[in-house]
């Protein structure tokens, strides 16, 4: 099988004679796009939403399956905990900051303000709630945190998305390695299993128990998949695996008024673990199929505009067009409208605002210069003999003070230093950034 370019375990420098970078995991766009449609068909088929009646009893057989549909957001935070960790390899906190901001904020901005003026133009489905001072702090991402209610019904899975990226971010400001990634998810689920007997509101928020063994879980798939597969990794999984299974029928009983087994959500989760082991082993590598990275990307503005919108047009449509043709008919034209928001919008607006931020960054960077080291006196010496300094021992290891290595690890910390072409993961646009 095969890995992605080995690391020094302390996510160092590229060592010559690397070998080549692991092909696109075009695979991971495609599964984010078939998660997307579970998310979809579940909202269409299982959720009364625009049809006034129990899909039960309008869809008997799909209903069956659309009323798990929702395990799709679970897949997407198990493709997170992957894709983020892979981005942001070799990467600064400025940089990991821009991505992220670049990447969720333009189409969640463009889909809030769509949404608002549908359900305020149709309001017979869902009403904008908080009126116009709602609207203006959904455009924060924010609103979760702050108790006002989303626009659409999907944004309260951005809010968790976020809160992961701002822990994850303590590891990217120290520099992303090995050793710390372990220890984030080890303190990670620790935290998660204290947040549940500790009944205190503030730790549950941000130790998210129910969603963390995912993210947990990406993040030891992704290191397997750098790096290789071991106990340790294995392990991690495992736990997290066991821990996300438990957690599934608070997930069946907040999805739904029917009673209904557990085992089919259960089984759906244990397959995106399955899948997500076979990914992070290279068994997908030669699975090289362009129309797949299309595909991913119409994911994001999908996931966001399906919703309400897509109600609203099920109300409106349902005594005058067959409603398994109207559920087909409306997925298309939700894939079609994700794909014209992701070029007219996505594409060039996360661009200029890429530009702005980095832009910004660079200036704060003049104007926040890092402080010098003190050099040892022995470095001094050396410079003014024009004599390049010898490395010192320190408890069995050696220290370069001076010299291209050093110059290298410190440009690596402030996030100057460029990983050489053969040390790259090729991030392949799997999160469409």
């Amino acid at each position: 099988m095969r890995f992605a370019s080995r690391g020094d375990l302390d996510g160092g420098l590229a060592a010559a004679g690397r070998k080549p970078a692991a092909p696109r995991l075009y695979v991971l766009d495609g599964l984010r796009i078939v998660a997307a449609l579970m998310v979809v068909f579940f909202h269409y088929v299982a959720l009364r939403g625009g049809w006034g009646q129990d899909p039960e009893h309008i869809f008997p057989n799909a209903w069956k399956f659309a009323q798990y549909g929702w395990t799709g957001v679970e897949i997407f935070f198990l493709i997170s905990g992957f894709v983020i960790c892979m981005s942001t390899w070799g990467r600064s906190l400025g940089d990991f900051f821009i991505s992220r901001v670049s990447r969720v904020y333009p189409a969640y901005w463009v889909a809030i303000l769509l949404t608002a003026a549908v359900v305020s133009l149709w309001p017979q489905v869902r009403q904008v709630n908080g009126g116009f001072d709602g609207i203006l702090t959904n455009l924060t991402m924010l609103q979760s945190g702050l108790g006002v209610w989303d626009v659409d019904g999907v944004y309260w899975t951005l809010f968790i998305e976020l809160k992961f990226y701002v822990m994850f971010a303590v590891v990217v400001a120290t520099g992303v390695t090995y050793r710390k990634c372990v220890l984030f998810c080890v303190l990670w689920t620790v935290v998660a299993l204290a947040s549940v007997q500790a009944d205190i509101k503030l730790l549950d928020q941000w130790a998210m128990p129910l969603f963390q063994p995912y993210f947990v879980a990406g993040i030891a798939f992704y290191l397997m998949y750098r790096y290789r597969p071991n106990a340790l990794l294995w392990g991690i999984v495992a736990m997290s695996l066991l821990l996300a299974e438990h957690q599934i029928g608070r997930r069946v009983r907040d999805n739904t008024t029917h009673h209904i087994p557990d085992w089919p959500a259960k089984l759906i989760v244990f397959v995106a673990f399955v899948l997500m082991a076979l990914i992070a082993c290279g068994v997908f590598n030669r699975m090289q199929w362009r129309w797949l990275s299309t595909a991913g990307a119409l994911t994001y503005p999908l996931y966001l505009i399906h919703q309400y919108i897509g109600m609203t047009v099920i109300y409106g449509l349902r005594d005058r067009v067959p409603r398994p043709a109207l559920v087909a008919g409306l997925i298309v034209v939700m894939l079609c409208a994700a794909w014209l928001m992701h070029k007219l919008v996505e594409r060039p607006l996360s661009s200029k605002l890429r530009n702005v931020l980095r832009s910004s960054m660079e200036e704060v960077r003049q104007h926040s210069p890092r402080r010098a080291a003190p050099a040892s006196p022995g470095a001094s010496q050396a410079a003014s003999q024009g004599v390049s300094p010898v490395p010192e021992q320190h408890g069995g290891r050696e220290e370069v003070r001076e010299g291209a290595v050093a110059q290298r690890l410190r440009a690596y910390e402030t996030g100057t230093y460029e990983q050489p072409a053969g040390d790259r993961v090729p991030v392949g646009r799997p999160d469409g950034a």
